[in-house]
């Protein structure tokens, strides 16, 4: 089109022809865009499709790798490879067809119209590219070389900072920062420096490429100009030349692109194969048969176990359980006891010796059998990012396969994950959660009705007996136990503007004040509470222990120093705005029931009840929906259940006065059958990553309930009860001597020798075998090991 523009339209001044060429040539442009663009899209899908297969695969691979794997793998590293190792080859994936075929037919069509125009001009033209088939292999060998230290190095670089978060606790508590910004230090430098190397060269590609195509323009101006200027080439023909061989220069770009993302996403994935190329120990699923359904009997048969240093940990142990017998496993530090249960748990291959249960290898059984058949709680449980309930119900749900969806193995009901969560103590864990829960309007409208009337029954039980100890609220009194601000507003904002911590610098508020004559007695207060906090507290040591009875915190201090020293020369009115707003702030703050420094007058209480009133009906005109009101008939959505209830304060932080409080909840929600409802609701608590908003006794209760809530055959626990108080720990073991007696084998590795003697045989375990077995009373008359650890003398 552009040589019959030039020769004919223009040459000929025909503007009709003008007209059809340059529709013609915008119709092979509107084309061309859209089927790049198509291409462009299948080029993602089958990209991302591939990308997402890659990583389910490796995943699944991943997750039957033996513990050893792990053992020597950083997590970030394992990040790194699915994250963006795996991103190259699929980005790959998605080029493989399209790019290499859609460029090379786009390089034939393009030589032979170069050729058709000019064979000598083309020949010349196509002179160069035999140096960039030289030229460019060379280049990218380093390339690849570069790219390889470059993975490696990057998932150095990941593993470090995963240790770093993951150790965050060791880092700062022996303030050894500079310990490991060194050694991060170390590796970014490295990691840079062979950037900067990689890039030089891929870079290099790109520019060779470049600086070869265009001397092609320049051969083509002198010999095409040439040719033009003798008539051997006419000027159109010259422009189109110019124009295909620019063109042409597109696909072999892109083939140039192809061939280095082909390289790097070949590195990459060869790397990622390669470290994960790890043989799974056990199989995952039966073949062609349903899990075995295992009584429980346990042999171990001369087992050992040497890690893949060298180093024996178990070595000719024996012992011989009966369906429904219990074990304690004992010994010092370094014993092999754990080591024992996780061969038995096949978390871990043992390398010589036999381990059978019910007469069947625990090597030949699959990942399904171990997980029907046993429950597992080791001694740092691993709580799942989600719900309390996901995390109990989680090995109930293993028991299923990939293909169960839980008809011929229906999942527990609420009672059972009651009675679970009873028997381990988390029971009032759970509820305080679901009471300290938000409900929400559309959802649990219904129970709004039930919960206000255990409101006015609580208010009855609890307003006579506990009368010195609560103060439950009144729109008609001044609340000694709430702020000044929550006295004011009585009630919840909903709006930022208007929450308490912000209510010191909200010109509505101010003006609202000013407006009820209350701005200048709550700035003399603000003032009165800075001169005297100052005044007792300036020298003393920054504790939260010295602060308690006063507004201020120990960060404040300095700041209200520099205002006590301005109100001894000036009064409040002549201050900066920044500190009329401090001294507001103070005075908002302050509690009358606990901060005894100073008293609140009479007269400004009474003052601020009939403010209360003011505000409430001015706030509900102009700013519609802010507030939330404190009434006994209202139920607050923005407030907790349990502030609902009991809706007021305690004076006194007197643990009998709260488990009174806490036995008339419950006592009130089974009267109004809604504690199964609220246990429910807190089941939902979301326990955050790896259970860090559970304390380590919750975290350890919710893994032991997991595991009774499986209610396998052979239960194997790993000093499963270390984090737990002594009332916590005595609860579990009475369940385990009672309920689970019998019923479940049981291998306890145990770390508190006054627990053991209801087991039915205890093994005394020393350098990896078992040096003693029998019954507490057996062993104890031998005089023996057992009785070694227990007295403490041979």
């Amino acid at each position: 089109m552009q040589k019959r523009i030039i020769n004919q339209a223009i040459k000929l001044k025909e503007f009709d022809l003008l007209l059809i060429y340059c529709s013609f040539y915008l119709a092979a442009v509107v084309i061309a865009g859209g089927l790049k663009y198509l291409i462009a899209y299948l080029q993602t899908v089958i990209g991302q499709r591939a990308l997402t297969e890659m990583r389910k695969d490796l995943y699944r691979h991943l997750l039957t790798l033996p513990l050893s794997f792990f053992r020597k793998t950083q997590p970030g590293m394992v990040v790194q490879s699915f994250a963006s190792e795996l991103a190259t080859a699929g980005d790959f994936v998605g080029m493989a067809v399209a790019i290499p075929l859609i460029s090379a037919l786009s390089l034939i069509a393009f030589t032979a119209y170069l050729l058709w125009l000019n064979p000598l001009l083309a020949i010349v033209s196509f002179s160069i590219y035999p140096f960039l088939l030289f030229v460019l292999p060379a280049l990218q060998r380093r390339a690849n070389i570069e790219n390889k230290k470059r993975v490696d190095v990057s998932r150095d670089f990941s593993g470090k900072i995963a240790e770093a978060v993951s150790g965050i606790h060791e880092i700062q508590g022996n303030a050894a920062h500079h310990i490991e910004s060194r050694k991060f230090d170390s590796l970014a430098d490295k990691l840079q420096k062979i950037r900067i190397t990689w890039n030089l060269y891929r870079q290099g590609i790109k520019v060779s490429s470049n600086f070869f195509a265009n001397i092609s323009p320049f051969i083509i101006f002198l010999l095409g100009g040439y040719l033009a200027i003798k008539g051997q080439l006419e000027l159109g023909a010259l422009v189109a030349f110019l124009s295909a061989q620019e063109k042409l220069f597109d696909p072999w770009r892109e083939l140039i692109d192809f061939y280095q993302s082909y390289q790097e996403a070949s590195v990459s994935y060869q790397r990622t194969m390669q470290y994960f190329d790890v043989t799974p120990e056990f199989a995952i699923e039966p073949e062609n048969r349903q899990p075995y359904q295992l009584q429980g009997s346990i042999e171990v048969k001369n087992l050992s176990f040497t890690t893949d240093e060298g180093v024996p940990l178990l070595s000719d142990a024996n012992l011989t359980l009966e369906a429904g017998e219990q074990i304690a496993l004992i010994g010092f530090s370094g014993s092999g006891k754990s080591t024992l249960a996780n061969c038995i748990a096949q978390l871990i291959k043992y390398t010589g010796g036999h381990v059978l249960i019910d007469n069947r290898q625990v090597v030949n059984l699959t990942k399904r059998d171990i997980a029907w058949n046993i429950g597992l709680v080791s001694q740092t449980p691993f709580i799942f990012d989600g719900t309390i309930e996901e995390n109990l119900i989680y090995g109930c749900v293993s028991k299923m396969g990939a293909d169960d969806g839980g008809v011929s193995h229906p999942l527990p009901d609420l009672d059972r994950m009651i009675e679970t969560i009873q028997q381990t103590g988390l029971f009032p864990d759970v509820l305080r959660f679901g009471l300290n829960s938000m409900l929400d309007y559309k959802e649990h409208a219904k129970l709004v009705p039930n919960l206000i009337r255990i409101r006015k029954k609580l208010g009855r039980r609890l307003s006579v007996p506990l009368a010195e100890h609560l103060e439950f609220f009144d729109k008609e009194k001044y609340q000694d136990y709430s702020t000044v601000a929550k006295n004011l507003t009585f009630g919840s904002a909903s709006q930022l503007e208007f929450k308490e911590k912000n209510l010191s610098n909200n010109e509505y508020f101010f003006k609202f004040l000013e407006d009820t004559d209350l701005m200048h007695p709550l700035m003399i207060l603000g003032s009165r509470l800075c001169k005297q906090a100052v005044d007792i507290l300036a020298g003393l040591p920054p504790s939260e222990m010295f602060f308690e009875q006063s507004p201020l915190s120990p960060d404040e201090l300095e700041p209200y120093k520099i205002l006590a020293e301005q109100l001894k020369k000036s009064e409040w009115r002549q201050l900066s705005l920044d500190g009329r707003q401090r001294l507001l702030e103070l005075a908002l703050r302050f509690i009358p029931g606990e901060h005894k420094m100073i008293e609140l007058p009479d007269g400004l209480k009474r003052q601020i009840l009939k403010a209360r009133t003011r505000f409430r009906e001015k706030i509900s005109i102009d700013f519609p929906g802010a507030f939330s009101f404190y009434r006994k008939s209202d139920y607050l959505f923005s407030h907790s259940i349990l502030n609902n209830l009991f809706f007021g304060k305690i004076k006194t932080a007197v643990p009998e006065i709260q488990d009174t409080i806490n036995e008339q909840i419950i006592q009130l929600l089974i009267e109004e059958d809604l504690l199964e409802t609220i246990l429910r609701i807190g089941m939902q608590f979301q326990v955050g990553t790896r259970g860090d908003r559970l304390s380590g006794g919750q975290r350890q209760k919710l893994a032991i309930a997991r595991a009774f809530l499986k209610n396998p055959k052979i239960l194997i626990m790993d000093e499963a009860t270390s984090a737990l108080d002594n009332r916590s720990q005595a609860r579990i073991q009475h369940v385990l001597d009672t309920q689970w007696k019998s019923h479940t084998s049981l291998v306890a590795v145990v770390h508190r020798l006054d627990i053991i003697k209801g087991y039915d045989k205890i093994g005394v375990m020393k350098s990896g075998k078992i040096e003693e077995m029998g019954s507490y009373e057996e062993l104890m008359a031998k005089k023996g090991l057992l009785h070694e650890l227990v007295t403490g003398r041979k």
